[in-house]
């Protein structure tokens, strides 16, 4: 069974696209684990609408913790709440090329919900960067990461005292006990709402320093870049244009 891993906050208007999307899946051996971190609106009984299993969570790494606590398959698939996953095979061709290439730690390349040239110019980046350095350190960014559950157990899960890119310490981590690869049959739809809440050129500044300091120093475990889980507002329109759902 694939155990899929949701943390989330405030996720009532992101939330359904992803779950609508894991029900159309012609890959029928899963089970959804929504972690949420005591939402103020209807994220809970959206999840529990659509089948899935509601844990109390945190910021992601907690959530991403205490879904994989709850799970009970042997992969885990973290996602998050503002993804989605495209055409109703991405599963079932991810976790054939998951157990055939025999890897225990694995991820997509990303593709932008957005027309915007700069998206993605930004994302076609990162792909080639993430690319080139997969033999140096891992980066398998949290909204999709594909683990065996023996590797998460290995290394105790994520560690939630790191505030920002707990995800790509976590891979650096699980890929001292396993093989770590690239899922070539599909890429990850993914939003940009981060992007155009704070600014495309603070995010991209943002990214370098952080992966400097993971580089040189090791995880942030400080808030010096002021990160926030949740969002406040809606932002829709690139759901509605560019969604397979």
């Amino acid at each position: 069974m694939l155990s899929i891993i949701i943390p989330t906050y405030n996720e009532q208007d992101f939330l359904p696209y992803l779950l609508k999307s894991i029900r159309a899946q012609d890959y029928k051996d899963y089970e959804i684990i929504v972690a949420d971190a005591n939402s103020e609106d209807r994220t809970r009984q959206v999840a529990r609408d659509y089948g899935a299993r509601v844990v109390d969570g945190g910021l992601p790494a907690a959530g991403r913790n205490r879904g994989a606590q709850a799970a009970k398959g042997e992969k885990f698939l973290f996602l998050d709440a503002d993804v989605y996953l495209p055409g109703k095979d991405f599963l079932s061709k991810t976790i054939f090329e998951f157990d055939s290439r025999a890897l225990d730690l694995a991820t997509c390349y990303l593709e932008p919900i957005s027309d915007k040239k700069v998206d993605i110019l930004f994302h076609r980046f990162y792909n080639q960067y993430a690319k080139n350095l997969r033999f140096v350190t891992p980066h398998a960014p949290g909204f999709c990461i594909f683990v065996r559950r023996h590797v998460h157990e290995a290394i105790d899960g994520f560690n939630e005292s790191i505030k920002l890119a707990e995800d790509h310490d976590y891979s650096k981590r699980a890929r001292k006990f396993g093989q770590f690869g690239f899922l070539e049959s599909a890429k990850i739809p993914v939003s940009v709402r981060r992007f155009d809440r704070d600014g495309r050129a603070n995010i991209a500044i943002k990214y370098a320093l952080c992966e400097l300091h993971m580089f040189t120093i090791g995880g942030v475990k400080n808030d010096i870049f002021k990160y926030r889980f949740g969002y406040d507002t809606k932002e829709k329109t690139n759901y509605d244009n560019k969604r397979d759902i």
